[in-house]
């Protein structure tokens, strides 16, 4: 990609880890380093500490990753750093909206981010699930979600690393249609199972996405979670130890996670750059 020289990508990491030890971060900046260093782009990113600090970036970045994080989608609600939170999140949609503002605002949200906007947008049931999902799953397309950019070069289905204890289900399509939103893929059909299938990504609008599961995860992170002697035990006591054993398999399989992992935000990243190439173009 040729890049003005002069120009510097600024990306805001919007962490709602809340202090918590986690895997996601690094695999963000490492991704966002990744993706400078392979297109020879100049691109930075900070970090602000959305629910400790209450943190949130100004407009002076181009694009905007919000992180996973723990705990509850729906014991937030009306609490001081949600507030701010959405409230930076309509400032977005409002900067978008404006016809005099050419260099639009891109925005990624991951599993907890992503189940705060769907409530907040109301376009889905936000539950808790009956037990925690963790691991490697496969995510099957919709017809939406085959034509979706940030999907390109995904199969059909493609696997995901997930990892949460709520899920979005029941989404209500006259919301979407009123958005302009469209649900990408959901999660893998379990016929024995009474249970609906939970939306595993969105297209809320033109400049704002996100998905369920964790785009970011790579092998390292994933492995180093499934060797800890607390993940190990959950998993095997909820699944048996081959269901472990084959989780730490499918982490080296190239077309599984690294797969994911190398596509979705790299592609994501690509589309908010060239944006911005188009319209340093224009100027």
């Amino acid at each position: 990609m040729k890049f003005n020289e002069n120009k510097t990508i600024k990306v805001a990491i919007l962490d709602l880890y809340e202090g918590h030890a986690n895997q996601g971060m690094r695999c963000i900046r490492e991704i966002i380093n990744q993706f400078g260093e392979m297109n020879n782009i100049d691109i930075t990113y900070d970090e602000f500490d959305v629910r400790l600090k209450k943190e949130v970036p100004d407009f002076s970045y181009d694009i905007y990753i919000s992180s996973g994080g723990p705990g509850s989608p729906l014991e937030s609600e009306n609490s001081e750093w949600e507030q701010k939170y959405f409230g930076w999140l309509h400032s977005v949609e409002s900067w978008n909206a404006n016809p005099e503002n050419v260099v639009k605002k891109y925005v990624f949200f991951i599993c907890h981010s992503f189940q705060l906007a769907c409530r907040h947008y109301k376009i889905g049931n936000v539950t808790k699930r009956k037990s925690t999902a963790f691991g490697v799953f496969p995510v099957h397309l919709m017809i939406d979600g085959k034509e979706e950019q940030v999907f390109d070069g995904l199969r059909d289905p493609f696997y995901a690393v997930d990892s949460r204890d709520y899920q979005v289900i029941q989404p209500n399509h006259f919301r979407l249609h009123q958005m302009g939103a469209t649900i990408l893929c959901i999660e893998k059909e379990r016929p024995h199972v009474p249970f609906e299938r939970a939306i595993m990504a969105i297209r809320f609008n033109e400049y704002m996405i996100g998905t369920q599961f964790h785009p970011e995860a790579d092998a390292t992170g994933m492995t180093m979670w499934l060797l800890t002697e607390e993940k190990k035990k959950v998993v095997i006591e909820s699944h048996g130890e081959e269901k472990w054993k084959s989780m730490l398999e499918q982490l080296s399989d190239p077309d599984k996670i690294l797969w994911t992992y190398s596509h979705v935000l790299p592609n994501f990243l690509q589309i908010a750059t060239e944006h911005l190439q188009s319209v340093e173009t224009m100027a």
